[in-house]
């Protein structure tokens, strides 16, 4: 295979399976599954003329270039809660949550190993399913997507997707409180009309609370913020009364030498996705916060 790009073959492989990629996604219909088609197109009209020159970019590098493309998104929640009972990969480009935001530019970061006459919203709903889903496939279950942070980041390296340098940056372990999705089943559709999925998330919770996590605490973060490159993905771990939990996520936009937090930021604060102040400075803002979690993008 010389003079074969290794990565741009395996991408190139799972576009030609996007006819056949997911079944149940074909039982909803497509403006259900896939919404900010015109967004799509200005983003991927953006990226056209640059299209060698994000190829050659690190990943990392492609995902920042995509996350600055959706500053000033709006900010709009559970816009992954489509239907009662089928879960498919989808996307929401006229509205991002934090891990939507991550996730969104991140997809079109891989998208850019493909020429740009095979990029598509099936190609990118191909590439959002590999990042969400427990192996990377969506079995139609609710259960088979990564709901917790933490299980996204053990799954997405299991699988060679990223690298969790949490530990590695000087971690300390913590309780895990993993209760917010049982404690406010009413508010997650497809919870709300299942037992057998809230019976499910109760159970993967309490896995998660048997096990600890691991968070580089508040007091370091500013230590480690030179070895933070761009678009490696921060989770915010949060205390929940005695116990900790992860509460939200955005990337490292490195300005000026400066590690900056990006991510669709709350109603309650900016309602829209921004490039906020230093890590260690927007960590610190909130009494409630108490470290991070970091995982760099690999392929």
């Amino acid at each position: 295979m010389d003079g074969v790009n290794i990565s741009t073959m395996r991408w190139f492989l799972i576009a030609l399976i996007i006819p056949v990629f997911a079944s149940q996604a074909q039982q909803l219909p497509f403006s259900t599954v896939f919404k900010g088609e015109t967004r799509f197109n200005k983003l991927t009209a953006m990226a056209a003329p640059k299209a060698r020159e994000l190829k050659a970019l690190p990943i990392g590098e492609r995902v920042v270039w995509f996350g600055q493309a959706l500053v000033g998104t709006p900010y709009k929640g559970f816009t992954l809660e489509i239907d009662d009972s089928i879960e498919a990969p989808s996307v929401n480009l006229d509205g991002l949550d934090c891990w939507t935001f991550f996730e969104v530019s991140l997809a079109f970061a891989r998208m850019m190993d493909l020429e740009p006459s095979q990029w598509s919203p099936q190609v990118l709903l191909r590439f959002i399913e590999v990042d969400r889903y427990w192996n990377g496939k969506c079995t139609g279950s609710y259960l088979s997507r990564l709901h917790y942070l933490e299980d996204w980041a053990r799954d997405n390296e299991r699988r060679g997707y990223v690298k969790d340098l949490t530990r590695r940056l000087g971690a300390m372990n913590v309780s895990n409180a993993a209760t917010e999705m049982t404690n406010n089943a009413s508010s997650y559709r497809y919870m709300k009309s299942s037992a057998e999925n809230r019976a499910g998330i109760a159970k993967l919770e309490t896995g998660l609370r048997g096990r600890p996590l691991p968070m580089i605490p508040l007091r370091n973060i500013a230590s480690i913020e030179s070895q933070l490159r761009n678009g490696d993905i921060i989770s915010i771990v949060s205390r929940d009364g005695s116990a900790f939990g992860t509460s939200h996520v955005g990337l490292i936009l490195i300005q000026n030498g400066v590690p900056h937090f990006m991510h669709a930021s709350a109603p309650r604060n900016y309602g829209k996705v921004v490039i906020d102040s230093r890590l260690s400075e927007y960590v610190a803002r909130y009494k409630t916060n108490a470290g991070i979690m970091v995982a760099r993008p690999l392929k």
